[in-house]
C-alpha cells in the first residue's frame, strides 16, 4: 500500500518538474524575441525618449538584490515587474497621442509575458513551495505606486508625462532582459 503511495509522490514530482523545465525553456526560447518586441514597439510609440529624469528614483538597488537571488525569485520578480508595467500604461494612456496600434500590441506582448511566466511562479510555488510574497516585489509595488502618484497624476502635460514614463519603463524592461541573459 504504502509503496504504491510512494510510487504515485514520485511521478507526481517528476511531472511536476518537467513542467517547471518546461516553463523555464519557453522564458528561454521565447521571452527574448519578445522583449525585442516590445522594446521596438516602445519606441516607435512616440518621439525621442527624453533626458529627463522621473521625480521618483529609479530603484537599482532594487535590480542589484534581485540579481544574487534564485531562479524561483527572479521570475517571480520579473512576472510582477511586467505586470506593474501593463498596468501602468493600460490604466494611465488613454488620452495618450501615441500610434494606439503599438499601444495595444506592447500590452498584447507584455500579457502574454504575463501569463507564460505567472504560470512558472505557480508552478514554482506548487513543486517547491516558494513563499508567495518577497520584499523585493513590495518594494517593486510601492515604486510604480509613487511613480504612478508623482508622475501620472501631478505632472501638467500630458506630453512630457508620456515620454518620461516611456523612458522609465524602457529601462525596466531592458533591465529585465539583462536577468533573464544571466539565467541562462
Amino acid at each position: 500500500m504504502y509503496t504504491m503511495q510512494s510510487w504515485t509522490c514520485i511521478c507526481l514530482i517528476i511531472c511536476s518538474m518537467q513542467s517547471v523545465c518546461h516553463c523555464c525553456d519557453w522564458s528561454r526560447h521565447h521571452y527574448g524575441h519578445l522583449s525585442a518586441e516590445y522594446l521596438s514597439l516602445l519606441d516607435q510609440m512616440g518621439g525621442d525618449i527624453t533626458k529627463q529624469n522621473a521625480p521618483v528614483f529609479f530603484p537599482t538597488s532594487l535590480y542589484r538584490h534581485i540579481d544574487d537571488a534564485e531562479v524561483e525569485d527572479k521570475v517571480r520578480f520579473r512576472n510582477e515587474a511586467i505586470y506593474k508595467i501593463t498596468k501602468l500604461f493600460d490604466g494611465n494612456m488613454k488620452s495618450v497621442t501615441w500610434n494606439k496600434k503599438n499601444l495595444d500590441d506592447f500590452l498584447k506582448i507584455l500579457e502574454n509575458q504575463f501569463e507564460n511566466l505567472n504560470s512558472c511562479v505557480i508552478l514554482f510555488h506548487f513543486v517547491r513551495h516558494v513563499s508567495p510574497a518577497m520584499k523585493p516585489e513590495r518594494r517593486l509595488k510601492r515604486y510604480f505606486k509613487k511613480l504612478n502618484r508623482k508622475v501620472l497624476r501631478k505632472m501638467v502635460s500630458l506630453i512630457s508625462t508620456t515620454v518620461l514614463i516611456r523612458k522609465e519603463m524602457k529601462r525596466h524592461l531592458q533591465i529585465l532582459d539583462i536577468l533573464v541573459a544571466q539565467l541562462y
